[in-house]
């Protein structure tokens, strides 16, 4: 083991997750950050409990994942209560000593000096991986920058709990070698009200430098693989079937816009079960709305079906959409916001917290409702659906709004910055 401080090459990055695959919002930033760090001439490796990344700089351990079956027998054990077992403390313990030493090789195999913690320090999906690498940082001052996407405190879900030891140990820790970085400005103080913790404010960001080429011939069909005909039009609901997403409010649009539609719904239902992704359908009934969960056909990477259909990328999808809904209670930033900017499509956007105080004073220019849909969001929509001209001066200004504000260059500046001012690169 590598229990002491020494020189470390920064150069070699180890990105850590509990997975770094499929098209979540961790796993998408992350790829980013190692975009914008190779090019300023780092290596990166990756650390997860399930991995899409290159083979050769990859490190697998499965009990890295939150679905894990040990783990999630041990989350089931200390959320939604306030008293635990003593053997689960050793269960903790005896993950978190595996996962420590399996880092310890990770580190040792790719001589990896700066260590970037994605989420892994924030959200208690997987209490023994924080722990490790908490205990892993203390012992050996590697210098490490934490990116934070949510909080504990931010999930009512994890509020009840008999682990508020390692919740305060570990998510996130405070030490020395430490950078904290968050999304938002309401993550930074509450993570410095809660834990006393400075933060630096990174926001989520796409490359707008580069604009996405046009639909090539294999996504030429994606409105006939998805059932659309000709007269309708194509709403898309790029998130996963999540009770804060709020989908029930994007069924309730497009009903109330009066024409022949249908709402596709990308992703799954994620971690949350599948009760919510049950009363959308209902509710879809009820408001007859032709609502299609197309989670199957989406996926990170183009392919086929066993049953031969194609499987399209997000990025296959947003060219043929009339209509981005994005009608979320929460979010730690909103990455779907960005996406329909940077495809230059109109966005009905819900007034959530980060959106209200971050990203609004910024001038966008989008469809907003407040809690429930409105007329006014109802009429301007049908506005914007219908003047083609009026539509191409909203994104157009968008789009040069977020390559301001939400760039790769916004983000290699900060990250520079941020490096270089700890010497770490001297």
């Amino acid at each position: 083991m590598i229990c002491h401080k020494q020189d470390w090459n920064v150069r070699n990055v180890g990105v850590i997750s509990t997975r770094l695959a499929g098209t979540d919002g961790v796993s998408l930033e992350s790829e980013k950050w190692v975009n914008v760090l190779e090019k300023e001439g780092a290596r990166c490796f990756y650390f997860a409990g399930e991995l899409e990344r290159p083979k050769a700089r990859s490190y697998l351990v499965k009990e890295a994942h939150f679905r894990h079956p040990a783990v999630k027998a041990l989350h089931e054990k200390f959320f939604g209560v306030t008293e635990r077992d003593c053997t689960v403390t050793d269960e903790i313990h005896r993950l978190s000593n595996l996962l420590k030493k399996h880092l310890y090789k990770f580190i040792k195999k790719f001589d990896i000096g700066l260590l970037i913690p994605e989420n892994a320090l924030a959200i208690p999906m997987n209490i023994p991986l924080g722990v490790a690498l908490t205990e892993l940082i203390a012992e050996t001052a590697i210098p490490t920058v934490a990116h934070h996407h949510d909080f504990y405190w931010e999930r009512d879900r994890f509020i009840l709990n008999a682990v508020s030891d390692y919740l305060k140990m570990a998510f996130p820790p405070e030490l020395p070698s430490v950078i904290h970085t968050v999304i938002n400005s309401f993550a930074d103080e509450q993570l410095s009200f809660r834990t006393g913790i400075s933060a630096r404010i990174i926001p989520n960001v796409m490359d707008f430098e580069n604009p996405p080429p046009p639909p090539d011939d294999y996504a030429a069909d994606v409105r006939r693989a998805l059932g659309l005909k000709d007269d309708e039009l194509f709403v898309l609901q790029p998130t996963r079937v999540v009770k804060r997403k709020g989908i029930e409010h994007a069924i309730e649009l497009v009903h109330r816009l009066g024409k022949k539609a249908k709402l596709v719904i990308s992703h799954a239902s994620g971690d949350e079960g599948h009760d919510y992704e049950n009363r959308l359908r209902d509710y879809s009934k009820l408001m007859q709305v032709d609502t299609l969960f197309v989670s199957d056909i989406i996926n990170e990477r183009r392919g086929r079906l066993p049953d031969g259909r194609k499987v399209y990328t997000l990025e296959d999808i947003y060219p043929h959409a009339d209509l981005i809904t994005y009608p979320s209670t929460f979010e730690g930033f909103g990455n779907a916001f960005l996406e329909a900017i940077y495809f230059r499509k109109p966005i009905v956007v819900n007034t959530y917290s980060i959106y209200a105080k971050d990203i609004r004073p910024k001038g966008f220019a989008v469809i907003e409702m407040d809690g429930y849909v409105t007329p006014q969001a109802i009429s301007q929509a049908r506005r914007i659906l219908k003047d083609a001209k009026a539509r191409r001066e909203m994104v157009e200004h968008n789009y040069a709004l977020a390559k301001k504000y939400y760039s790769y260059g916004v983000l290699r500046n900060l990250l520079r910055h941020m490096i270089s001012e700890q010497h770490w690169l001297d």
